[in-house]
């Protein structure tokens, strides 16, 4: 278990957006996250190709395991790995959405989804943290549509194509950070996470 009081985690993430994203989550539950990259900026992870967002984060969090060896004892390592799965393309772009948003983006998406009816969604999340002694995961999704067109300019990656169900229509880039976080499939695994590990107050 985790005790907020004196005790850390580290998030290894290259997404700006993702870590203050969690960080400001972490935050109303009383506990510490901070960049990892802030501490020891010669870490690489090679991504996975794999087509399951948990087993992509335990691979990277075992990556960053090797690198840091011992120098970290006293903190918690925390990777994660999310992606956007879309029915009508079969599950596309899944564990590989970072690496299509690279490529074509939200407007290539789109693209694929000209004409099409069903458009029906998932952002899921993955994290996978160390706490000195084993990995654990945790999962987090939120059901949504995409999407005719790209609307807001908050937030990141296909947020802009993104309508979450339990929303009121709007995208997560036209919403706050604290109306997304309210829905997003980070906060919900990022709930889910800090319900199991920190130490109940007395």
């Amino acid at each position: 278990m985790l005790d907020s009081t004196s005790k850390r985690i580290l998030f290894h993430t290259g997404n700006k957006g993702k870590f203050l994203e969690a960080r400001e989550y972490m935050i109303s539950k009383g506990i510490k996250l901070e960049l990892l990259s802030d501490y020891e900026s010669e870490i690489h992870v090679i991504e996975p190709q794999m087509n399951n967002f948990n087993e992509v984060a335990t691979s990277k969090l075992r990556q960053v395991l090797e690198q840091i060896g011992n120098k970290f004892d006293d903190d918690w390592m925390m990777v994660e790995d999310s992606g956007l799965l879309i029915d009508e393309l079969g599950g596309f772009p899944g564990p590989y959405s970072s690496y299509v948003y690279s490529k074509i983006g939200p407007n290539g998406i789109l693209r694929l989804m000209d004409g099409v009816e069903t458009r029906s969604a998932r952002y899921t999340a993955s994290i996978s943290v160390w706490d000195g002694n084993k990995i654990q995961s945790f999962e987090g999704f939120c059901e949504g549509v995409i999407a005719v067109e790209p609307r807001g300019n908050r937030g990141f990656g296909y947020d802009p194509i993104f309508i979450p169900i339990k929303g009121d229509g709007r995208t997560f880039s036209e919403m706050t950070k604290l109306e997304k976080s309210r829905l997003s499939h980070r906060a919900n695994a990022l709930n889910i996470l800090s319900d199991a590990i920190l130490v109940p107050s007395i």
